[in-house]
Protein backbone atom coordinates (compact mmCIF):
# COMPACT_ATOMS: atom_id res chain seq x y z
CA UNK A 1 0.00 0.00 0.00
CA UNK A 2 1.78 3.58 -0.94
CA UNK A 3 2.66 5.26 2.28
CA UNK A 4 1.25 8.52 1.13
CA UNK A 5 -2.20 6.90 1.52
CA UNK A 6 -1.44 5.00 4.46
CA UNK A 7 -0.65 8.62 6.28
CA UNK A 8 -4.54 9.44 5.52
CA UNK A 9 -4.88 6.57 8.08
CA UNK A 10 -6.31 9.24 10.25
CA UNK A 11 -8.57 10.87 8.24
CA UNK A 12 -10.92 7.82 8.50
CA UNK A 13 -14.01 8.49 9.92
CA UNK A 14 -15.14 4.78 9.19
CA UNK A 15 -14.65 1.82 11.83
CA UNK A 16 -12.14 0.07 8.91
CA UNK A 17 -8.85 2.55 10.18
CA UNK A 18 -6.87 1.50 6.72
CA UNK A 19 -7.99 3.88 3.67
CA UNK A 20 -8.18 1.70 0.88
CA UNK A 21 -5.50 2.23 -2.08
CA UNK A 22 -8.37 2.86 -4.43
CA UNK A 23 -9.68 5.70 -3.19
CA UNK A 24 -10.59 8.38 -5.86
CA UNK A 25 -9.07 11.78 -6.16
CA UNK A 26 -12.56 13.13 -5.04
CA UNK A 27 -12.64 11.35 -2.26
CA UNK A 28 -8.85 12.54 -0.91
CA UNK A 29 -9.95 15.90 -1.62
CA UNK A 30 -12.71 15.51 0.28
CA UNK A 31 -10.77 14.18 3.48
CA UNK A 32 -8.01 16.95 2.90
CA UNK A 33 -10.71 19.72 2.72
CA UNK A 34 -12.20 18.56 6.24
CA UNK A 35 -8.80 18.81 7.70
CA UNK A 36 -8.33 22.66 6.33
CA UNK A 37 -5.80 21.20 3.60
CA UNK A 38 -5.19 22.35 0.20
CA UNK A 39 -4.34 19.87 -2.50
CA UNK A 40 -3.67 21.72 -6.45
CA UNK A 41 -1.92 19.12 -7.79
CA UNK A 42 -0.02 15.70 -7.05
CA UNK A 43 3.24 17.09 -5.98
CA UNK A 44 1.18 18.89 -3.26
CA UNK A 45 -0.40 15.82 -2.25
CA UNK A 46 2.47 14.17 -1.46
CA UNK A 47 3.84 17.64 0.73
CA UNK A 48 0.93 18.03 2.20
CA UNK A 49 0.54 13.93 3.30
CA UNK A 50 4.17 14.27 4.70
CA UNK A 51 2.36 17.09 6.68
CA UNK A 52 -0.41 15.35 7.88
CA UNK A 53 2.13 12.52 9.23
CA UNK A 54 4.19 14.38 11.40
CA UNK A 55 1.08 16.22 12.77
CA UNK A 56 -0.01 12.49 14.14
CA UNK A 57 1.39 9.52 15.99
CA UNK A 58 0.18 7.09 13.36
CA UNK A 59 2.84 4.55 12.47
CA UNK A 60 3.99 4.35 8.24
CA UNK A 61 2.26 1.05 8.21
CA UNK A 62 3.41 -1.74 5.65
CA UNK A 63 2.85 -5.33 4.59
CA UNK A 64 6.00 -6.07 5.63
CA UNK A 65 5.70 -3.86 8.49
CA UNK A 66 2.25 -4.23 9.57
CA UNK A 67 2.27 -2.12 12.99
CA UNK A 68 4.83 0.45 11.11
CA UNK A 69 7.53 -0.10 14.26
CA UNK A 70 11.04 1.76 13.48
CA UNK A 71 12.80 -1.97 14.68
CA UNK A 72 9.72 -4.49 12.78
CA UNK A 73 11.95 -7.36 14.37
CA UNK A 74 10.41 -6.37 17.88
CA UNK A 75 7.28 -7.41 16.62
CA UNK A 76 7.37 -10.83 17.90
CA UNK A 77 4.71 -13.66 17.74
CA UNK A 78 6.08 -16.51 19.44
CA UNK A 79 7.21 -17.62 23.23
CA UNK A 80 10.49 -18.52 24.23
CA UNK A 81 12.35 -21.13 26.48
CA UNK A 82 15.66 -21.77 26.88
CA UNK A 83 16.94 -19.03 24.39
CA UNK A 84 14.68 -19.86 21.25
CA UNK A 85 11.80 -18.51 19.86
CA UNK A 86 9.04 -20.99 19.75
CA UNK A 87 5.80 -21.62 18.76
CA UNK A 88 3.59 -25.16 20.58
CA UNK A 89 3.69 -28.55 19.14
CA UNK A 90 0.00 -28.27 18.71
CA UNK A 91 -0.01 -25.27 16.30
CA UNK A 92 -2.96 -23.77 17.95
CA UNK A 93 -2.57 -19.78 17.99
CA UNK A 94 -5.00 -17.05 19.51
CA UNK A 95 -5.30 -13.59 17.99
CA UNK A 96 -4.46 -10.37 19.50
CA UNK A 97 -6.83 -7.17 18.84
CA UNK A 98 -6.42 -3.38 18.34
CA UNK A 99 -9.39 -2.27 20.98
CA UNK A 100 -9.79 0.64 18.78
CA UNK A 101 -10.36 -0.71 16.13
CA UNK A 102 -11.45 -4.58 17.21
CA UNK A 103 -9.17 -6.02 13.73
CA UNK A 104 -6.59 -8.74 14.36
CA UNK A 105 -3.04 -6.96 14.65
CA UNK A 106 -1.42 -10.71 15.08
CA UNK A 107 -1.62 -13.89 16.69
CA UNK A 108 0.45 -15.72 19.88
CA UNK A 109 0.74 -19.51 19.97
CA UNK A 110 -1.43 -20.75 22.87
CA UNK A 111 0.88 -22.56 24.34
CA UNK A 112 0.24 -25.75 26.96
CA UNK A 113 1.08 -27.23 30.20
CA UNK A 114 3.81 -28.72 28.25
CA UNK A 115 5.63 -26.20 27.03
CA UNK A 116 5.41 -24.21 30.61
CA UNK A 117 7.02 -27.48 32.24
CA UNK A 118 9.75 -27.08 29.44
CA UNK A 119 10.14 -23.28 30.38
CA UNK A 120 10.49 -24.00 34.24
CA UNK A 121 13.06 -26.66 33.36
CA UNK A 122 14.89 -24.31 31.21
CA UNK A 123 14.66 -21.43 33.87
CA UNK A 124 15.94 -23.80 36.44
CA UNK A 125 18.93 -25.27 34.58
CA UNK A 126 19.83 -21.44 33.86
CA UNK A 127 19.68 -20.70 37.65
CA UNK A 128 22.35 -22.91 38.38
CA UNK A 129 24.70 -20.51 36.33
CA UNK A 130 22.93 -17.27 36.66
CA UNK A 131 22.98 -16.97 40.29
CA UNK A 132 26.65 -17.63 40.42
CA UNK A 133 27.14 -14.26 37.99
CA UNK A 134 28.64 -11.16 39.84
CA UNK A 135 26.01 -8.17 41.08
CA UNK A 136 28.51 -5.83 38.55
CA UNK A 137 27.57 -8.26 35.72
CA UNK A 138 23.73 -8.09 36.54
CA UNK A 139 23.87 -4.52 36.47
CA UNK A 140 25.85 -4.16 33.79
CA UNK A 141 22.71 -6.49 31.85
CA UNK A 142 20.15 -4.10 33.23
CA UNK A 143 21.94 -0.94 32.49
CA UNK A 144 22.18 -2.02 28.77
CA UNK A 145 18.32 -2.91 28.76
CA UNK A 146 17.26 0.13 30.10
CA UNK A 147 19.81 1.88 27.44
CA UNK A 148 18.14 -0.37 24.42
CA UNK A 149 14.83 0.83 25.96
CA UNK A 150 15.37 4.30 25.65
CA UNK A 151 16.88 3.84 22.13
CA UNK A 152 13.25 1.56 21.37
CA UNK A 153 11.16 3.31 23.68
CA UNK A 154 9.25 4.72 20.43
CA UNK A 155 8.25 1.30 19.46
CA UNK A 156 7.38 0.29 22.89
CA UNK A 157 4.97 3.41 23.37
CA UNK A 158 3.58 2.33 19.64
CA UNK A 159 3.03 -1.40 20.86
CA UNK A 160 1.38 -0.24 23.57
CA UNK A 161 -1.04 2.07 21.91
CA UNK A 162 -1.78 -0.71 19.46
CA UNK A 163 -2.59 -3.88 21.67
CA UNK A 164 -3.64 -1.82 25.14
CA UNK A 165 -5.65 1.14 23.03
CA UNK A 166 -4.12 3.97 25.12
CA UNK A 167 -3.36 7.13 23.65
CA UNK A 168 -0.15 8.47 22.74
CA UNK A 169 0.85 10.53 25.60
CA UNK A 170 -0.45 7.77 28.22
CA UNK A 171 1.24 4.90 26.21
CA UNK A 172 4.26 7.33 26.21
CA UNK A 173 4.53 8.13 30.02
CA UNK A 174 3.74 4.16 31.04
CA UNK A 175 7.12 3.70 29.05
CA UNK A 176 9.16 6.47 30.86
CA UNK A 177 7.51 4.81 33.77
CA UNK A 178 8.87 1.40 33.12
CA UNK A 179 12.11 2.05 32.06
CA UNK A 180 12.80 3.74 35.81
CA UNK A 181 12.64 0.34 37.03
CA UNK A 182 15.31 -1.17 34.49
CA UNK A 183 17.51 1.76 36.00
CA UNK A 184 16.58 1.54 39.77
CA UNK A 185 17.14 -2.00 39.65
CA UNK A 186 20.21 -1.86 38.46
CA UNK A 187 21.59 -0.07 41.11
CA UNK A 188 19.81 -2.42 43.46
CA UNK A 189 21.79 -5.35 42.00
CA UNK A 190 24.68 -3.70 44.01
CA UNK A 191 23.09 -3.41 47.22
CA UNK A 192 22.50 -7.14 48.19
CA UNK A 193 23.51 -5.98 51.55
CA UNK A 194 23.99 -8.54 54.36
CA UNK A 195 24.91 -8.04 57.71
CA UNK A 196 26.73 -8.49 60.91
CA UNK A 197 24.97 -9.55 64.33
CA UNK A 198 25.77 -9.34 68.01
CA UNK A 199 26.32 -13.34 69.04
CA UNK A 200 26.07 -13.84 73.08
CA UNK A 201 28.28 -16.86 72.76
CA UNK A 202 31.21 -16.55 73.22
CA UNK A 203 33.86 -17.04 70.35
CA UNK A 204 31.04 -17.11 67.43
CA UNK A 205 30.02 -14.62 64.83
CA UNK A 206 26.96 -14.12 63.58
CA UNK A 207 26.69 -12.83 59.44
CA UNK A 208 23.67 -13.19 57.18
CA UNK A 209 24.38 -13.55 53.03
CA UNK A 210 21.72 -12.32 50.62
CA UNK A 211 20.69 -14.88 47.78
CA UNK A 212 18.25 -15.29 45.11
CA UNK A 213 15.28 -17.05 46.01
CA UNK A 214 15.18 -19.60 42.61
CA UNK A 215 13.52 -19.31 39.48
CA UNK A 216 10.43 -17.23 39.45
CA UNK A 217 6.74 -16.92 37.92
CA UNK A 218 5.89 -13.71 37.13
CA UNK A 219 2.21 -13.22 35.93
CA UNK A 220 1.89 -9.95 34.02
CA UNK A 221 -1.65 -7.68 33.70
CA UNK A 222 -2.61 -6.45 30.22
CA UNK A 223 -3.12 -2.89 32.12
CA UNK A 224 0.51 -1.69 32.30
CA UNK A 225 2.11 -4.51 29.61
CA UNK A 226 5.17 -2.58 29.57
CA UNK A 227 5.51 -1.33 33.36
CA UNK A 228 4.29 -4.32 35.11
CA UNK A 229 6.93 -6.70 33.15
CA UNK A 230 9.82 -4.03 34.01
CA UNK A 231 8.53 -4.11 37.87
CA UNK A 232 8.63 -7.44 38.22
CA UNK A 233 11.91 -8.91 35.77
CA UNK A 234 14.37 -5.99 36.91
CA UNK A 235 14.41 -7.60 40.65
CA UNK A 236 14.38 -10.85 39.17
CA UNK A 237 17.39 -10.12 36.50
CA UNK A 238 19.63 -7.85 39.49
CA UNK A 239 19.06 -10.63 42.70
CA UNK A 240 20.12 -13.37 40.11
CA UNK A 241 16.67 -15.57 39.70
CA UNK A 242 15.54 -17.06 36.84
CA UNK A 243 11.95 -16.19 35.22
CA UNK A 244 9.37 -17.94 33.81
CA UNK A 245 6.52 -15.13 32.22
CA UNK A 246 2.83 -15.22 31.71
CA UNK A 247 1.67 -12.81 29.19
CA UNK A 248 -1.63 -11.81 29.03
CA UNK A 249 -3.25 -12.96 26.09
CA UNK A 250 -4.84 -9.41 25.25
CA UNK A 251 -1.40 -7.73 25.11
CA UNK A 252 2.04 -9.86 24.69
CA UNK A 253 3.52 -8.19 22.20
CA UNK A 254 5.06 -5.29 24.46
CA UNK A 255 6.72 -7.89 26.95
CA UNK A 256 7.87 -10.08 24.12
CA UNK A 257 9.17 -6.93 22.64
CA UNK A 258 11.17 -5.81 26.03
CA UNK A 259 12.60 -9.75 26.60
CA UNK A 260 14.04 -9.30 23.35
CA UNK A 261 16.13 -6.48 24.13
CA UNK A 262 17.10 -7.92 27.40
CA UNK A 263 18.15 -10.80 24.82
CA UNK A 264 20.58 -7.95 22.95
CA UNK A 265 21.48 -6.67 26.27
CA UNK A 266 23.24 -10.18 26.86
CA UNK A 267 21.31 -11.68 29.43
CA UNK A 268 22.14 -15.32 29.26
CA UNK A 269 19.58 -17.81 27.55
CA UNK A 270 17.32 -19.52 29.91
CA UNK A 271 17.40 -16.77 32.35
CA UNK A 272 13.89 -15.27 30.52
CA UNK A 273 11.24 -18.03 29.64
CA UNK A 274 8.02 -17.13 28.05
CA UNK A 275 4.68 -18.59 27.80
CA UNK A 276 2.18 -17.23 25.77
CA UNK A 277 -1.48 -18.63 26.28
CA UNK A 278 -5.37 -17.78 25.73
CA UNK A 279 -7.44 -20.69 26.37
CA UNK A 280 -4.94 -22.69 28.26
CA UNK A 281 -4.45 -19.76 30.93
CA UNK A 282 -5.98 -22.02 33.65
CA UNK A 283 -4.01 -24.68 33.54
CA UNK A 284 -0.93 -23.04 32.36
CA UNK A 285 -1.52 -20.98 35.87
CA UNK A 286 -1.81 -23.98 38.32
CA UNK A 287 1.33 -25.76 37.11
CA UNK A 288 3.56 -22.40 37.91
CA UNK A 289 1.95 -22.43 40.79
CA UNK A 290 2.58 -26.12 41.70
CA UNK A 291 5.68 -26.99 40.26
CA UNK A 292 7.73 -27.54 42.81
CA UNK A 293 11.25 -26.20 40.47
CA UNK A 294 8.79 -22.87 40.95
CA UNK A 295 10.21 -20.97 44.44
CA UNK A 296 7.96 -17.58 43.94
CA UNK A 297 5.04 -16.17 41.94
CA UNK A 298 4.66 -12.45 41.34
CA UNK A 299 1.24 -12.13 40.23
CA UNK A 300 -1.07 -8.41 39.76
CA UNK A 301 -4.86 -8.57 38.98
CA UNK A 302 -7.97 -9.50 40.99
CA UNK A 303 -8.51 -10.46 43.97
CA UNK A 304 -10.01 -13.49 42.70
CA UNK A 305 -7.84 -14.67 40.95
CA UNK A 306 -5.20 -13.95 43.89
CA UNK A 307 -6.88 -16.15 45.92
CA UNK A 308 -6.76 -19.20 43.71
CA UNK A 309 -3.18 -18.93 42.86
CA UNK A 310 -2.36 -18.38 46.38
CA UNK A 311 -4.43 -21.41 47.25
CA UNK A 312 -2.72 -23.46 44.41
CA UNK A 313 0.51 -22.38 45.83
CA UNK A 314 0.15 -23.75 49.39
CA UNK A 315 1.24 -27.17 48.22
CA UNK A 316 4.74 -26.23 48.19
CA UNK A 317 4.91 -23.43 50.07
CA UNK A 318 5.80 -20.75 47.77
CA UNK A 319 6.64 -17.25 48.22
CA UNK A 320 4.27 -14.96 46.87
CA UNK A 321 3.99 -10.97 46.10
CA UNK A 322 -0.03 -10.57 44.95
CA UNK A 323 -0.85 -6.64 43.81
CA UNK A 324 -4.13 -7.93 43.74
CA UNK A 325 -7.52 -4.97 43.75
CA UNK A 326 -8.45 -1.90 44.61
CA UNK A 327 -11.44 0.58 45.31
CA UNK A 328 -9.61 3.56 46.03
CA UNK A 329 -11.32 6.44 48.32
CA UNK A 330 -10.47 9.77 46.98
CA UNK A 331 -11.24 12.34 49.56
CA UNK A 332 -11.25 16.30 49.38
CA UNK A 333 -11.81 17.99 52.19
CA UNK A 334 -13.39 22.05 52.78
CA UNK A 335 -9.50 23.50 53.06
CA UNK A 336 -8.46 21.80 49.97
CA UNK A 337 -6.97 23.47 47.57
CA UNK A 338 -9.28 23.62 44.39
CA UNK A 339 -6.98 23.42 41.37
CA UNK A 340 -4.38 21.38 42.67
CA UNK A 341 -7.39 18.87 43.94
CA UNK A 342 -9.12 18.91 40.40
CA UNK A 343 -5.81 17.57 39.38
CA UNK A 344 -5.05 15.13 41.24
CA UNK A 345 -8.30 13.58 41.05
CA UNK A 346 -8.04 13.75 37.09
CA UNK A 347 -4.67 12.11 37.29
CA UNK A 348 -5.56 9.58 39.85
CA UNK A 349 -9.10 8.60 38.26
CA UNK A 350 -8.57 9.41 34.21
CA UNK A 351 -5.01 7.59 34.11
CA UNK A 352 -5.47 5.08 31.26
CA UNK A 353 -8.98 5.24 30.66
CA UNK A 354 -9.56 4.31 34.37
CA UNK A 355 -7.93 0.76 33.95
CA UNK A 356 -5.64 0.40 36.84
CA UNK A 357 -5.68 -0.75 40.13
CA UNK A 358 -4.68 2.12 42.15
CA UNK A 359 -7.01 5.00 40.62
CA UNK A 360 -9.89 6.47 42.54
CA UNK A 361 -12.91 4.73 42.16
CA UNK A 362 -15.30 6.87 44.88
CA UNK A 363 -14.58 10.31 45.51
CA UNK A 364 -16.03 11.89 48.60
CA UNK A 365 -16.36 15.62 48.26
CA UNK A 366 -16.76 17.61 51.87
CA UNK A 367 -19.98 19.80 51.68
CA UNK A 368 -18.15 23.14 51.76
CA UNK A 369 -16.28 22.54 48.43
CA UNK A 370 -18.94 20.34 46.68
CA UNK A 371 -20.22 21.93 44.12
CA UNK A 372 -17.34 23.84 43.13
CA UNK A 373 -14.90 20.97 42.80
CA UNK A 374 -17.65 19.27 41.12
CA UNK A 375 -18.08 21.96 38.74
CA UNK A 376 -14.74 22.44 37.92
CA UNK A 377 -14.23 18.52 37.49
CA UNK A 378 -16.68 18.08 34.73
CA UNK A 379 -15.23 20.98 32.92
CA UNK A 380 -11.99 19.54 32.70
CA UNK A 381 -13.22 16.18 31.92
CA UNK A 382 -15.63 17.47 29.42
CA UNK A 383 -12.73 18.47 27.44
CA UNK A 384 -10.94 15.14 27.04
CA UNK A 385 -11.31 13.69 23.58
CA UNK A 386 -11.51 9.67 23.24
CA UNK A 387 -10.82 7.89 20.19
CA UNK A 388 -7.84 5.80 18.69
CA UNK A 389 -4.70 6.23 20.86
CA UNK A 390 -2.61 7.39 17.75
CA UNK A 391 -5.11 9.92 16.71
CA UNK A 392 -4.07 13.52 16.86
CA UNK A 393 -5.30 14.79 20.23
CA UNK A 394 -6.81 12.03 21.77
CA UNK A 395 -6.33 12.02 25.33
CA UNK A 396 -8.25 8.48 26.06
CA UNK A 397 -8.29 5.33 24.34
CA UNK A 398 -11.03 2.74 24.07
CA UNK A 399 -11.49 0.61 26.75
CA UNK A 400 -9.70 -3.37 26.59
CA UNK A 401 -12.29 -4.98 25.43
CA UNK A 402 -16.10 -5.00 25.23
CA UNK A 403 -16.57 -7.04 28.78
CA UNK A 404 -14.77 -3.73 30.35
CA UNK A 405 -17.13 -1.53 28.77
CA UNK A 406 -20.62 -2.97 29.73
CA UNK A 407 -19.68 -3.53 33.12
CA UNK A 408 -18.48 0.22 33.37
CA UNK A 409 -22.02 1.20 31.63
CA UNK A 410 -23.83 -1.58 34.22
CA UNK A 411 -22.36 0.62 37.11
CA UNK A 412 -23.14 3.85 35.57
CA UNK A 413 -27.10 3.02 34.58
CA UNK A 414 -27.03 1.52 38.11
CA UNK A 415 -25.87 4.86 40.04
CA UNK A 416 -28.61 6.96 37.94
CA UNK A 417 -31.42 4.50 38.47
CA UNK A 418 -30.57 5.04 42.33
CA UNK A 419 -30.25 8.79 41.75
CA UNK A 420 -27.23 10.34 40.68
CA UNK A 421 -26.64 12.73 38.37
CA UNK A 422 -24.85 12.59 35.20
CA UNK A 423 -22.43 15.91 34.93
CA UNK A 424 -20.82 15.28 31.80
CA UNK A 425 -20.39 11.64 29.70
CA UNK A 426 -22.75 8.72 30.89
CA UNK A 427 -22.07 7.06 27.58
CA UNK A 428 -20.79 5.13 25.47
CA UNK A 429 -18.88 6.10 22.20
CA UNK A 430 -17.70 3.94 19.32
CA UNK A 431 -16.45 0.28 19.90
CA UNK A 432 -15.24 -0.55 23.42
CA UNK A 433 -15.38 3.27 24.13
CA UNK A 434 -16.91 5.15 27.03
CA UNK A 435 -17.05 8.61 27.15
CA UNK A 436 -15.36 10.14 30.31
CA UNK A 437 -17.70 10.66 32.98
CA UNK A 438 -18.29 12.63 35.84
CA UNK A 439 -21.49 11.34 38.09
CA UNK A 440 -22.48 13.78 40.87
CA UNK A 441 -24.79 12.83 43.79
CA UNK A 442 -23.78 9.07 44.08
CA UNK A 443 -25.54 7.38 46.70
CA UNK A 444 -23.70 4.57 48.95
CA UNK A 445 -26.21 1.73 48.03
CA UNK A 446 -25.18 2.02 44.22
CA UNK A 447 -22.35 -0.95 42.56
CA UNK A 448 -19.86 1.83 42.10
CA UNK A 449 -19.70 1.95 45.56
CA UNK A 450 -18.51 -1.68 46.42
CA UNK A 451 -17.19 -3.05 43.09
CA UNK A 452 -14.14 -1.60 41.29
CA UNK A 453 -15.34 -0.06 37.59
CA UNK A 454 -11.93 -0.03 36.51
CA UNK A 455 -13.09 2.59 33.81
CA UNK A 456 -13.31 6.04 32.93
CA UNK A 457 -15.90 7.28 36.03
CA UNK A 458 -15.15 9.50 38.29
CA UNK A 459 -18.40 9.44 41.14
CA UNK A 460 -19.09 11.81 43.51
CA UNK A 461 -20.14 11.40 46.79
CA UNK A 462 -21.02 13.89 49.16
CA UNK A 463 -19.83 14.11 53.17
CA UNK A 464 -19.91 16.21 56.29
CA UNK A 465 -17.57 15.30 58.76
CA UNK A 466 -13.56 13.86 58.93
CA UNK A 467 -15.10 11.19 61.09
CA UNK A 468 -17.47 10.49 58.49
CA UNK A 469 -15.57 9.84 55.42
CA UNK A 470 -12.74 7.74 57.28
CA UNK A 471 -15.83 5.40 58.28
CA UNK A 472 -16.93 5.21 55.11
CA UNK A 473 -13.49 5.06 53.16
CA UNK A 474 -12.19 2.05 55.16
CA UNK A 475 -15.69 0.20 54.44
CA UNK A 476 -14.19 -2.19 52.35
CA UNK A 477 -12.83 -5.30 52.14
CA UNK A 478 -9.35 -3.82 49.93
CA UNK A 479 -6.98 -1.36 50.81
CA UNK A 480 -4.56 -0.85 48.05
CA UNK A 481 -4.17 3.04 47.80
CA UNK A 482 -6.22 6.40 48.95
CA UNK A 483 -6.07 9.77 48.56
CA UNK A 484 -7.06 13.33 49.82
CA UNK A 485 -6.12 16.53 49.52
CA UNK A 486 -6.10 19.18 52.31
CA UNK A 487 -3.84 22.01 53.32
CA UNK A 488 -3.94 21.54 57.12
CA UNK A 489 -0.89 19.78 58.04
CA UNK A 490 -2.46 18.32 60.94
CA UNK A 491 -5.12 16.38 58.95
CA UNK A 492 -2.03 15.48 56.60
CA UNK A 493 -0.87 13.12 59.36
CA UNK A 494 -4.40 12.12 60.92
CA UNK A 495 -5.58 10.80 57.80
CA UNK A 496 -2.87 9.41 56.16
CA UNK A 497 -2.50 7.39 59.56
CA UNK A 498 -6.25 6.66 59.60
CA UNK A 499 -6.60 5.27 56.10
CA UNK A 500 -6.74 1.60 55.64
CA UNK A 501 -4.77 1.11 52.32
CA UNK A 502 -0.86 0.17 51.76
CA UNK A 503 -0.55 3.72 50.01
CA UNK A 504 -1.70 7.36 50.25
CA UNK A 505 -1.39 10.48 48.36
CA UNK A 506 -1.92 13.53 49.70
CA UNK A 507 -2.18 16.44 47.66
CA UNK A 508 -1.19 13.94 45.11
CA UNK A 509 -3.10 11.43 42.58
CA UNK A 510 0.16 10.12 41.29
CA UNK A 511 2.07 7.63 43.79
CA UNK A 512 3.67 4.86 41.56
CA UNK A 513 7.60 5.25 41.27
CA UNK A 514 10.51 3.24 40.77
CA UNK A 515 11.62 3.95 44.25
CA UNK A 516 8.95 3.64 46.26
CA UNK A 517 7.29 0.27 48.26
CA UNK A 518 4.23 -0.42 45.89
CA UNK A 519 1.32 -2.75 47.06
CA UNK A 520 -1.64 -2.90 49.78
CA UNK A 521 -3.01 -4.56 51.86
CA UNK A 522 -6.44 -6.37 52.98
CA UNK A 523 -7.47 -8.54 50.34
CA UNK A 524 -5.51 -6.22 48.08
CA UNK A 525 -2.91 -8.66 48.58
CA UNK A 526 0.65 -8.50 49.98
CA UNK A 527 4.47 -8.26 49.63
CA UNK A 528 5.73 -5.05 47.69
CA UNK A 529 6.99 -4.33 44.32
CA UNK A 530 9.78 -1.11 43.77
CA UNK A 531 11.86 0.41 46.05
CA UNK A 532 14.74 -1.66 48.17
CA UNK A 533 11.61 -3.72 49.52
CA UNK A 534 11.10 -4.62 45.93
CA UNK A 535 14.53 -6.41 45.56
CA UNK A 536 13.79 -8.09 49.00
CA UNK A 537 11.20 -10.14 47.39
CA UNK A 538 13.25 -12.09 45.55
CA UNK A 539 16.11 -12.90 47.91
CA UNK A 540 16.38 -15.13 51.05
CA UNK A 541 17.97 -14.11 53.92
CA UNK A 542 20.51 -16.87 55.35
CA UNK A 543 22.09 -16.84 58.54
CA UNK A 544 25.79 -18.43 58.79
CA UNK A 545 26.98 -18.50 62.31
CA UNK A 546 30.87 -19.03 62.88
CA UNK A 547 32.31 -20.44 65.82
CA UNK A 548 35.66 -20.55 67.22
CA UNK A 549 38.34 -23.44 68.06
CA UNK A 550 37.64 -24.95 71.44
CA UNK A 551 40.38 -24.53 73.56
CA UNK A 552 41.50 -28.13 75.02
Amino acid sequence: MPSKILSLNRLSTSSNRFIKPTISLTATRTLITSSRLSITSSLNLTKQVSSIRNMSNWPKVTSENPLGLDDPSLLIQKGLIGGKWVDTESGNTFEVNDPASGKVIGTCPDQTVADTKQAIDAAYKAFSTYKTTSPAQRQTYLAELHRLFMANINDITRLIVWENGKSWNDALGEANYAASFFSWFAAEALRTNGETIPCSVPGTRNITIKQPIGVVALLVPWNFPAAMIARKLGPALAVGCTSVVKVPSETPFTTLAIVELARRAGVPDGVINVITTDKNLQEVGKELCTNPLVHKVSFTGSTRVGKLLAEQCTSTLKKMSLELGGNAPLIVFDDADLPTAVAGTIASKFRGSGQTCVCANRIYVQDGIYHKFSKALAERVGQFKVGSGFDEGVTHGPLIHARQADKVEEHVQDAVSKGAKILVGGKRGKGTEYIPTVLADVPDNCLIASEETFGPVAALFRFKTEEEVIEKANNSEVGLAGYFFSEDVDRVFRVSEALETGMVGANTGLISQAVIPFGGIKESGYGKEGGHQGTEEYMITKLVAIGSRVKQ
